[in-house]
């Protein structure tokens, strides 16, 4: 397994993956004017028209940079030209590759502050998450809202120098696995447990009424870069090899 500090590199143009492969790739989304255009000309209309209705330029081009580096991503699994990759979308709305395409590539992304993450397996369910840390004055309280009581109980045991990054690696590593299983926010988050103490190993701790779901998940903390704290969540359907993506040098 690879060390969530482990260097970010450039990929070939063209990749393949199995389903012991996991690939993640960061992305910067602050990008000159010129390639922002370049990435739009790759975008299908909808897109277009979902990137128009942002009211703030900066929100429009980072959707505008995030979606065009998913298709730029995806275009090298699959053979085509970025703007050919198309998608479909589940019950809530997690994006799939097209089945006519590919059915068994998966994917999942997340975004925060001008950061992208994207994961991609073949073969399994996958999530993502991203987050900057950042103050969160009402975090105690956001804590008793949404975490488990065992989470809580371990929230409120570590130090308060620890206590941000505590909750950055729990509420990364909740919603990576609700993404991962497709049920977004329809999933309750107390629910489920999860690992958030500084230093110990990101683990999914138990799912109410699931016994085995622990042994059936792996999740993996991520530093994508300084003040970002990422997870995902994978099928653990065996041996996985883990790679970590620069799309372009940033």
């Amino acid at each position: 397994m690879t060390n969530p500090d482990r260097i970010w590199h450039s990929a070939a143009p063209n990749l393949t993956i199995s389903n012991t492969d996991i690939h993640i790739w960061r992305v910067n989304l602050d990008r000159p004017a010129a390639e922002i255009e370049n990435l739009a000309l790759t975008l299908s209309d909808s897109e277009l028209h979902r990137a128009e209705r942002f009211h703030f330029a900066r929100d429009k081009n980072s959707f505008i940079v995030a979606r065009g580096a998913l298709r730029a991503i995806l275009s090298r699994y699959l053979n085509v030209a970025p703007k050919l990759v198309q998608f479909s979308y589940g019950p809530c709305g997690k994006p799939e590759i097209a089945a006519h395409f590919d059915s068994t590539l998966c994917f999942n992304l997340s975004h925060s502050q001008g950061l992208a993450l994207y994961a991609v397996t073949r073969g399994r369910k996958i999530g993502a998450d991203i987050e900057q840390i950042r103050p969160v004055p009402n975090m105690e309280s956001i804590a008793e809202r949404f975490f488990s009581q065992q989470e809580n109980a371990a929230f409120k045991a570590v130090s308060a120098e620890q206590k941000l990054a505590a909750f950055f690696n729990c509420w990364t590593r909740k919603e990576a696995y609700i993404k991962a299983i497709g049920d977004g926010l329809s999933f309750p988050l107390d629910r489920f447990s999860v690992s958030l103490t500084p230093g110990e190993p990101a683990q999914l701790l138990n799912v109410a009424g699931e016994g085995t779901a622990p042994n059936l998940w792996y999740l993996k903390a991520l530093v994508p870069a300084p003040n970002y704290i990422a997870a995902i969540a994978v099928e653990a359907l065996g041996e996985l090899l883990i790679s970590q993506y620069l799309l372009q040098q940033d």
